[in-house]
């Protein structure tokens, strides 16, 4: 129960995190402050939004999860195996070609070492946030395909939402001032989320 409760902390404190490094950045918008505090925010997306998911995952156990809180498991159990497939192969595929894309063509990587360029082809033609979009169906896919009642509620009503706030309360502020006015015109034109094939 600890570990349940320490990655929903987790949550809070990355979401108040990005809410508080977007205002420093809107406060003091600098192109060195930007990188600095996407390093800060990515260490913690991975800490955060990642490690600790994994340690409940295998420690008490994502098949111990319900039992410890005291809800019943997704069921009945194959319509629920089914939804998890099909939102794992695309999240697994966003995930794929997306860090493909920023490291052939943003001449960078997802976390540390920051891409130095706007990224509009491929995937980020149809979607600002395609690997985010990767990330909330994997980890969803995840509850759903063990049958975790508790793991499926702590990701769409936890980890997703604080996701979104960083993505919106931080990101929206240190991509402009990092990458400079073809993001802007990048975000005029792309959609925040879902791919849009036909525009």
């Amino acid at each position: 129960m600890l570990v349940l409760l320490m990655c929903l902390a987790g949550q809070v404190v990355f979401a108040l995190v990005a809410l508080g490094l977007g205002a420093w950045l809107r406060r003091n918008p600098t192109t060195a402050n930007a990188e600095w505090s996407s390093r800060v925010m990515h260490l913690l997306f991975f800490v955060l939004q990642n490690f600790l998911p994994l340690v409940l995952v295998l420690w008490p156990g994502i098949f111990s999860l319900d039992a410890l809180v005291g809800l019943p498991p997704l069921a009945p159990r194959w319509p629920w195996l089914v939804a998890g497939v099909a939102l794992a192969i695309p999240g697994l595929y966003l995930l794929a070609v997306t860090n493909k894309a920023l490291r052939a063509l943003g001449h960078g990587a997802n976390a540390f070492r920051l891409t130095s360029t706007v990224v509009v082809d491929r995937i980020y033609a149809l979607s600002r946030n395609p690997m985010s979009l990767g990330f909330y169906l994997w980890l969803t896919a995840i509850g759903l395909m063990t049958g975790s009642t508790t793991f499926t509620l702590l990701v769409v009503l936890a980890i997703v939402p604080a996701h979104l706030t960083f993505l919106l309360g931080f990101e929206a502020y240190e991509l402009p001032l990092r990458l400079g006015p073809s993001y802007e015109e990048y975000r005029r034109r792309t959609p925040f989320l879902l791919p849009i094939p036909w525009r």
